[in-house]
């Protein structure tokens, strides 16, 4: 880990680029042929959520794990559990790394959680960036 001066606007550049891609990557065709890329870009956006938590913070991690966590310890109300993300990211892994070949069941479970989950952890992401933002902005 790496201490880093806090970068707002890196931070919310990542957010919107990530609900971009969620945005974008929904609107695809679910079959065998997009699987992996659903997975892959869904899975990155809430990456990028987590690096986002981190950059505000001023730590520069470049493992996805730490990206993760940071996520699932957020404390948001959601109809699934945000431990999955961790399951999405082993996924991404073995598709990149060993050649697996998702399916279009992965691809579904995937899509799923994000239409669930996606919008309130961003809601949340963007609120701590914002409310970091204001306390650093302050006089001491």
């Amino acid at each position: 880990m790496r201490q880093k001066y806090p970068d707002l606007k890196k931070a919310l550049s990542l957010i919107e680029a990530a609900k971009d891609e969620v945005n974008f990557t929904i609107t695809l065709r679910l079959e065998e042929a997009s699987a992996n890329t659903i997975v892959r870009n869904i899975y990155e956006s809430f990456r990028m959520l987590g690096q986002a938590l981190l950059i505000i913070r001023g730590k520069e991690i470049p493992d996805h794990i730490s990206h993760i966590n940071e996520l699932i310890k957020l404390r948001v109300a959601s109809p699934r559990p945000l431990s999955l993300l961790d399951n999405f990211r082993r996924l991404r892994h073995n598709i990149n790394y060993y050649a697996y070949k998702s399916s279009i069941e992965d691809a579904q479970d995937i899509l799923n959680f994000s239409k669930l989950c996606f919008e309130p952890l961003f809601k949340e992401v963007k609120a701590i960036i914002e409310d970091s933002s204001k306390k650093s902005a302050r006089p001491r």
